[in-house]
């Protein structure tokens, strides 16, 4: 996947493990009896961490994501390590709590610190009974392991029906000091967010208080991973974490004033906004990543309610699998989003890398050649472009098509 350049900015590899003091490790523990597959990760600073999390908006909350608010509200936001495990969501489950708190203290117990500076993340199997001595049999072994070049394992260990690995990680400077922030994620279906999306962890070395990443991460979260979706299920598990433990040296940040908030702030945004387009890329039996863009828009809300409202919309997303330039679709999905904006000005284009098909202008459609369409959505990155030309607001979306595929992987998931 290509990935936009940024002045300042360099794209470098580790995803977790590219920050210094980071260490990470994966395993299979047993709770996936394909032994091939990890299902146990973790990630570690021996320094402690500045640490800030948002969560599933979902009514009904996975057990580990009630327990880690309590252990970052106990701790202050401090901590050194996240504990991951796959297969099993443990929601939904009576003792999920203990569950969740007893896996957080084998942890605390094997790596030498207090169970509140544990954040613990579960995905897998909604309403299936967790056991705790796969945990309790693999702990040593997982700490015993980790690494500075465990990254791979640790992203691998989260993944469910995710078909790749997903990480994204970039070097930048504040005061003068080589800065890093890397992150991994997973998450292929049940992907519509409302504060976050899926399980993704991401860990930097800057300075930074507590509050300033919880701020940052609020204002960032919004523009990516909020503007996500897959398959219009927001998942009871959904975390995003963010864990940095200042060993790049840097004055630290404290205040929205302070000159390394916006760099910082920046990095957050490429490694999320790259993250978020893997997350769509892989959607459960996608063949195609689509990318909407709206500008022009009253303001930026306006804007991203119009670019969701096309990545949600399902005929729009059966069209693109089937490669049929029915743009009517997505002014069908224009219309219905629900905010104040006029259409009549509207434009409308389709691209990829084989070029741009316009479909629209000033709300109307207008003559294209249907040869030309089959070769723009023929892509497996599918872009549409609206401009409303009526302000200044603009924003992203993304999301996947719509497949046969999609049906299959969900009609037997327990499986």
């Amino acid at each position: 996947m290509n990935m936009t350049q940024f002045e300042g900015y360099k794209y470098i590899d580790g995803g977790v493990c590219a920050s210094q003091g980071f260490q990470a490790n994966g395993l299979n523990c047993g709770l996936n009896p394909d032994k091939e597959k990890n299902d146990l990760g973790m990630v570690y600073s021996k320094e402690p961490c500045q640490t800030a999390a948002v969560y599933t908006q979902n009514k009904v909350k996975g057990a580990p994501i009630l327990v880690t608010k309590k252990h970052l509200e106990a701790g202050n936001g401090v901590t050194h390590a996240v504990l991951v495990n796959s297969k099993n969501a443990n929601t939904g489950n009576a003792n999920g709590e203990q569950v969740a708190a007893e896996t957080s203290r084998l942890a605390a117990d094997a790596l030498g610190i207090t169970e509140d500076q544990v954040v613990v993340a579960s995905t897998g199997v909604i309403g299936l009974p967790m056991p705790t001595a796969p945990f309790a049999d693999h702990m040593k072994q997982l700490v015993d392991g980790l690494s500075e070049s465990g990254n791979d394992a640790a992203a691998t260990a989260i993944m469910t029906t995710d078909t790749v690995k997903k990480q994204v990680a970039v070097e930048f400077e504040i005061d003068g000091k080589t800065c890093h922030l890397g992150g991994m994620a997973k998450g292929s279906g049940m992907i519509h967010p409302n504060m976050a999306t899926t399980l993704n962890f991401i860990t930097s070395d800057v300075a930074i208080s507590h509050e300033m990443i919880q701020r940052a991460l609020d204002e960032i979260v919004k523009i990516t991973y909020n503007c996500l979706s897959i398959d219009g299920d927001t998942s009871t598990n959904d975390m995003v974490s963010v864990m940095a433990n200042g060993l790049a040296g840097n004055e630290e940040i404290c205040t929205t004033e302070d000159a390394g908030f916006a760099v910082f702030k920046q990095a957050l945004y490429i490694v999320m906004m790259n993250m978020t387009r893997m997350l769509a890329k892989d959607g459960e039996g996608a063949t195609k990543l689509l990318e909407c863009t709206c500008k022009g828009a009253p303001d930026q809300e306006t804007a991203i309610i119009v670019a969701k409202s096309v990545i949600r919309s399902p005929l729009f997303k059966c069209a693109m699998f089937g490669e049929d330039a029915n743009w009517g679709r997505v002014l069908c999905a224009i219309g219905y989003a629900d905010a104040d904006f006029a259409i009549d000005t509207m434009d409308v284009d389709l691209s990829s890398a084989a070029g741009t098909l316009e479909v629209c202008r000033n709300g109307a459609g207008i003559d294209f050649s249907e040869e030309f369409a089959a070769k723009v959505l023929a892509e497996d990155e599918i872009y549409i472009d609206i401009d409303l030309k009526q302000g200044n607001g603009s924003a992203k979306a993304w999301g996947c098509d719509l497949t046969y595929d999609y049906v299959k992987i969900n009609g037997d998931y327990r499986s």
